[in-house]
């Protein structure tokens, strides 16, 4: 997506939490440090089960005095509803806001430039009544956008930014190497370090205890990733997300979400030798797959 285009994410949904509570509140449940959440930064985070198996992940960004959480919209109800769960008497009020906000992407070169700062992960500003901000993962992911739902199409419009297809969103997407939610992370199964939101900024290692921190620092601290999720380039039919990936007749990995050519599959590193697969067959049903690892992921 070398043109500057925006795309209404439709397959995302916003939750408002607002209260003098709110930061500590989730403060103890999310894995970043909510304490850097500001107008000027937006974080991404994630929430486990107590067991440390992946749940939600989401983008948390200021407006006004209340935070926002930019999330998988056929999980909203599931977010909300865990989230409520812990509420007890803190006072704060968690309202989904999806009538409201709508989420965008806005990609290509001189994206930030466009809305006057540097294309930093995670900087944020307030605009036209909602706000943008640089993807905290990576920033050659471009910016996203909370906007209001019956002006942001106009609003970024107006701003220069061409309507692009979702299409070319998702291409981006899958050749970065980043997850899409439930998508590519299995609830209540998937591992946080496994799938590179350490490496994305998911997770602040040095703020106090959250819901499932104690296998995610037992998991950093012995080395006991076996596996990682990877970009794959895909000649043939796009395998089913679930496939099994085999690498010379052995079972290597599992097949995630793909799309035109290029996907994320689940796949154990000891296949990866030499590096990056290079020597080896990786196959998935019809398909032949081309593991590439990610020039931000560390392992």
């Amino acid at each position: 997506m070398s043109e500057t285009s925006y795309v209404i994410l439709e397959g995302r949904g916003v939750l408002e939490i607002k209260g003098p509570d709110t930061r500590a509140f989730l403060q103890g449940l999310v894995s970043n440090d909510i304490d850097k959440v500001s107008e000027e930064r937006a974080v991404y985070a994630a929430f486990l089960t107590p067991q440390g198996r992946f749940l939600h992940d989401f983008f948390i960004v200021q407006i006004g005095d209340a935070l926002f959480l930019d999330c998988e919209a056929a999980r909203l109800d599931d977010l909300k509803r865990r989230l409520t769960m812990f509420k007890l008497r803190s006072k704060i009020e968690i309202t989904d806001a999806s009538g409201a906000f709508v989420v965008a992407a806005v990609v290509g070169a001189g994206a930030a430039s466009g809305f006057g700062f540097p294309a930093k992960a995670g900087q944020a500003k307030p605009w036209q009544g909602g706000a943008v901000f640089v993807d905290p993962r990576l920033a050659a992911a471009g910016l996203r956008a909370l906007l209001p739902r019956d002006r942001a199409a106009t609003l970024l419009e107006n701003a220069g930014f061409a309507r692009g297809s979702f299409a070319d969103y998702e291409r981006l997407r899958l050749s970065l190497g980043l997850p899409d939610g439930s998508r590519d992370m299995p609830v209540e199964k998937a591992i946080l370090l496994e799938n590179g939101i350490d490496e994305l900024n998911g997770i602040d290692w040095n703020k106090g205890c959250y819901l499932g921190q104690e296998l995610t620092a037992r998991t950093k601290h012995r080395g006991l990733v076996r596996k990682r999720l990877l970009p794959v380039s895909i000649e043939g039919p796009a395998p089913a997300s679930g496939t099994a990936v085999l690498a010379d007749g052995k079972e290597a990995g599992t097949m995630r979400s793909s799309a035109d050519g290029v996907g994320l599959a689940m796949l154990y590193l000891e296949f990866l030798e030499p590096a990056d697969g290079s020597g080896r067959t990786f196959t998935a049903g019809a398909a032949r797959l081309t593991p590439k690892k990610p020039d931000w992921a560390v392992f």
